[in-house]
């Protein structure tokens, strides 16, 4: 879609309504005024509708593209404008989970439709007791299980690729591709 002057497109506030009486008889200034109101239409059908064009929800396809950047939304142009539109509109919140297993989980299923659960993974230790061993075992590896969703087959290379992207450089991940449904 374009923003252009669009000759079909009239005026919300046609200049030459506008003018000084003087001037609205006069066939010249008229003509120059609609010559603008056909340039300035599409501006001002834009900052009418602007909330719109700010809600992922309502906004032209390539908007969506645009708001994207704003949030920091990765999104693929291959995917559906449904699916890219949910991911710019759910961004943020997922901003707030990121490094998270549930971020990671959530992410995954909005981006790719898979549903994955994310098994052991570094924690967070503690003993009450000074100059002691920390409890439990470390873990070097956090193993990402994904089985397949709303959208069919699992891509293997594309769990891989989004999961390398947002598990931290200093923690291993494996991606596991189960099939059928969850026990």
């Amino acid at each position: 879609m374009s923003r252009a002057a669009l000759p079909e497109l009239p005026s919300t506030h046609p200049l030459g309504a506008m003018l000084p009486g003087l001037y609205s008889a006069d066939d010249l200034t008229q003509r120059f005024t609609g010559g603008l109101d056909a340039v300035l239409s599409a501006i001002l059908s834009t900052l009418d509708n602007l909330p719109a064009y700010l809600d992922p929800a309502l906004a032209p396809e390539d908007f969506v593209t645009w708001l994207a950047s704003w949030v920091a939304a990765d999104i693929d142009p291959a995917w559906p404008l449904a699916r890219r539109r949910a991911v710019v509109s759910r961004t943020v919140e997922l901003h707030h989970r990121r490094g998270t297993a549930r971020g990671l989980a959530d992410r995954l299923e909005l981006a790719l439709g898979v549903r994955a659960e994310v098994l052991n993974g570094p924690a967070a230790r503690w003993s009450s007791t000074p100059d002691t061993d920390l409890p439990g075992e470390p873990a070097d590896v956090v193993v990402v299980r994904v089985r397949p969703g709303r959208s069919g087959p699992v891509d293997r290379e594309r769990v891989e690729a989004l999961v390398a992207a947002v598990c931290p450089v200093h923690v291993r991940c494996v991606v596991e591709v189960l099939t059928g449904e969850a026990p």
